[in-house]
């Protein structure tokens, strides 16, 4: 039975060719391996937050999600962008804010600053409708006088750990998010977010899904499998997990070690020594004109699984789900008829507390929940792992 509430996304991929994606990718996976730290100036001034790593935002990311979100009473809908790595909820930056009977202005005021880009202005309490059953009342929203480094949407819904809000409202420690007051609200019974995706073959189509407080039956073809936060730092900042990844049968090219789940990286980043097993293993080259790793035709045709084990279950990422979708060759800057693998070096040895990332590419192939309330991750098939869509 499907528990929890949706909400659909659109899932857009960059258009600057697939060196920025990988330049994206890697510097994203240089933050996460610095550890955490929150994303308010007053608190990098006073050193507050959970940790002094750089800020990993959705400005940082190859791959953007944006969702239709109601603001007021009646609500205006806003496009903003969805950020599991920031926290506060703001308007603004393209369309205006428009009060209505049930906004406050608190009178405080908010600076939230982003891997490339910054907002400033007021915070006001207000109505936020997610969707019919997903209404969140005196939610905080940040309304922008200034922001900078965002185009074609109107704002962020930041879906991360409510510890990034930290030093961004004055006067104020911590900003619930939109997914506490879910929870508080009694909305939802788990303070958790499923995530799944139907594979991309087309920029910018409205193929993914957000469930609030549970799990969508109806998107999986198994048991979501859950294990706990990975215990080992900085992994464990972020929705990490311990894993060993095979190649095939029996060729272990990752040993069990901790990495991270991130809807923000858009390839698999697999640590140096790992990415170097990978390559001799499936014989495949860099193309220079994209640097991704490519195989012919016949290599295609001999290519094996790369078999991911978390918790005691293995997840199979089939030769299909491992090359970057034909259909959006042109998004690289490639060619047509090549066939590009999305497994990419992580750019650090194993051995550094986060030596892979399962990013979109392998998103779109399983179900995943990120649950806070218990502080786990789970994972499930679902009716794309196995399909033919590249």
């Amino acid at each position: 039975m499907t528990s929890g509430y949706s909400v659909p996304f659109s899932a857009n991929i960059g258009s600057g060719g697939a060196k920025e994606l990988i330049r994206l990718d890697r510097a994203r996976a240089q933050k996460f391996l610095s550890g955490v730290g929150a994303h308010g100036p007053l608190a990098r001034n006073a050193g507050g937050g959970s940790g002094s790593g750089s800020l990993v935002d959705v400005t940082d990311s190859g791959v953007t999600y944006t969702a239709s979100v109601g603001v007021g009473s009646p609500p205006t809908d806003y496009t903003l962008l969805i950020d599991t790595g920031s926290s506060n909820t703001w308007v603004g930056a393209s369309k205006k804010y428009t009060p209505t009977s049930t906004s406050k202005n608190t009178g405080n005021a908010i600076n939230v600053s982003y891997g490339s880009g910054k907002m400033s202005g007021k915070e006001y309490t207000d109505t936020v409708t997610l969707s019919s059953d997903l209404v969140i009342r005196n939610q905080s929203i940040g309304v922008a006088s200034s922001a900078q480094g965002f185009s074609d949407v109107d704002g962020i819904i930041g879906i991360g750990p409510v510890d990034l809000t930290q030093g961004t409202v004055s006067n104020t420690s911590n900003v619930p998010t939109v997914t506490d007051n879910l929870f508080a609200q009694g909305t939802i019974a788990t303070e958790s977010i499923g995530i799944s995706y139907e594979p991309s073959t087309s920029t910018d189509a409205v193929n993914g899904e957000l469930n609030f407080g549970g799990v969508d039956d109806s998107k999986i073809t198994g048991d979501v499998n859950f294990v706990p936060i990975t215990s080992t730092s900085p992994a464990s900042h972020y929705w990490g997990v311990d894993q060993d990844v095979t190649y095939g049968t029996g060729n272990t090219i990752l040993n069990t070690t901790a990495g991270i789940v991130d809807t923000g990286t858009t390839l698999v980043l697999l640590a140096t020594d790992a990415f170097q097993a990978y390559t001799k293993a499936t014989g495949a080259t860099e193309d220079k004109t994209t640097g991704l790793l490519t195989i012919t035709e016949e290599q295609y045709n001999n290519l094996q699984s790369l078999f991911f084990n978390i918790g005691g279950v293995s997840y199979e990422l089939t030769p299909n789900a491992q090359i970057w979708p034909r259909a959006l060759n042109s998004t690289l800057g490639g060619n047509e008829g090549s066939i590009y693998l999305i497994v990419s070096d992580l750019g650090t040895n194993s051995g550094q507390g986060l030596d892979f990332i399962n990013g979109f590419g392998w998103l779109q192939r399983f179900y995943t929940v990120f649950d806070t309330t218990n502080a786990q991750v789970g994972f499930a098939t679902t009716p794309f792992t196995d399909a033919e869509t590249n």
